[in-house]
């Protein structure tokens, strides 16, 4: 029986995506039209023999992720379940936590996929799986890998490989110095032998823990320690699992090629995976897109998402790369680029929108100009990735695409550059450069 694994993560993680998750869980966030956890879904939904996917994670169980759950089900049928843990457990604590979960009806030669929750990319899974089941098999386990260059390359999981035998030689999880420019795409298959992997670190972390408390104690020494990083339950899969893997002839990987791949960590990456979903679209789900069917709708530009109920004034002008949610209104001469505009929005007549994510039930004033800074990938370095920088740099806000949080509303004839806005807010005047509290 083959399962896919989940991780999606808990609310203490993921700051920099803020204010984007305030409002809803991070992997429900929308991108192109649907929610990350969708595309990843739908990713593993390629794959014929899978029955079940499970979602581990940190999350209280609420409406949004519920209502999601029950319509994916229905959407791709398949059985998907979602595993709370009792306490954010590292990338691989809530792997051992619900082992018996994961390995129930899954026999020993089968192997599992485990997916991190925060990536956007075009998966190929199938492809993968089979070159595990070529290759690999019962000896050991399978990273997908990516390219990336020299710089960057120490900001994720580096893998050092034979390209003959795909073997993992070496394997470090953000190196201060160069490894390898074959990074860790956060996607792995594993075989059940992984979980006896998992309860070795397990008691080396409990007996790090006990040997961390004195015998003479206090309560408040015993809490600071534990949060530390001495936790015994807490597994993070890359740092105590995979770099110990490396030259044992147990991990190998297999080659991403040229196909998309971005991991999720700030609103700048959305902007990046809308534009290759949006292109994946065009090559995989054409109908998705919105075709022009007579003179009378907007003017589109390259691809472009809009919500069935939408209602866009035929002289907008929209694209590329815009996506348009969910009962959103567009006024008339509006233009939006490069831009992410979510439910129930408010567009009003020839504002104009670049670079920018709107968030829900925000209101944008007629001929005021929202705009963002691209944070592209370097064109001009082969395997670049988008810099997932801190919002500020040397003290001061760094330039990058505009944030609208939820239920904000911009007046008429103002510029709104370069800025972060916080939901709830009614801004008065233009800002620049600016995290409006």
């Amino acid at each position: 029986m083959l399962k896919a694994v989940i991780l999606i993560g808990s609310p203490q993680k993921g700051t920099r995506f803020r204010p984007l998750s305030l409002e809803i869980p991070k992997p429900l966030f929308p991108i192109a039209g649907y929610p990350i956890l969708y595309h990843l879904i739908e990713s593993c939904a390629q794959l014929s023999e899978l029955r079940e996917i499970l979602l581990i994670g940190c999350y209280q169980p609420n409406e949004a992720l519920s209502r999601f759950i029950a319509n994916a089900q229905q959407t791709f049928n398949i059985c998907i379940r979602y595993l709370q843990e009792y306490a954010s457990l590292g990338t691989g604590g809530g792997i051992y936590h619900f082992r018996d979960l994961i390995k129930a009806n899954v026999s020993d030669k089968d192997a599992f996929f485990v997916i991190n929750g925060d990536i956007c990319a075009d998966l190929p899974l199938v492809e993968m799986l089979q070159f595990h089941r070529d290759n690999v098999d019962e000896k050991g386990f399978t990273i997908l890998g990516t390219e990336a260059t020299e710089k960057q390359s120490t900001n994720y999981g580096c893998i050092a490989w034979d390209k003959k035998t795909h073997e993992v030689k070496h394997y470090v999880e953000k190196p201060s110095t160069f490894v390898s420019t074959t990074i860790n795409c956060g996607v792995y298959l594993f075989t059940k032998v992984i979980f006896q992997i998992l309860s070795e670190t397990y008691r080396n972390n409990q007996q790090l823990y006990n040997e961390s408390i004195p015998i003479f104690h206090d309560v408040s020494s015993t809490f600071t320690n534990y949060d530390s990083g001495f936790s015994r339950e807490n597994i993070r899969l890359e740092k105590d699992v995979l770099s110990k893997l490396g030259g044992t002839g147990q991990l190998y990987v297999f080659p991403l090629g040229d196909r998309f791949w971005t991991s999720i960590k700030n609103p700048s990456s959305v902007i990046y995976a809308n534009r290759h979903y949006l292109e994946l679209y065009r090559m995989y789900h054409p109908e998705r897109l919105y075709k022009q069917a007579d003179s009378k709708g907007p003017t589109i530009i390259g691809d472009v998402f809009i919500h069935p109920t939408a209602c866009v004034a035929p002289s907008a002008v929209l694209g590329p790369n815009v996506s348009i949610g969910q009962d959103v209104t567009i006024g008339y001469g509006v233009r939006v680029r490069e831009s992410i505009v979510l439910g129930s929005c408010v567009l009003q007549d020839h504002c104009c929108i670049l670079y920018s994510i709107i968030a829900w039930n925000s209101t944008i004033g007629p001929w005021s100009r929202v705009e963002g800074t691209p944070n592209d990938p370097d064109p001009n370095k082969q395997f670049s990735k988008i810099e997932q920088d801190s919002l500020f740099q040397d003290g001061k806000l760094h330039p990058s695409i505009t944030v609208i949080g939820n239920n904000v509303s911009i007046p008429g004839e103002v510029v709104v550059l370069n800025a972060v806005v916080l939901p709830h807010k009614e801004l008065g005047s233009s800002s620049k450069n600016q995290i409006i509290l």
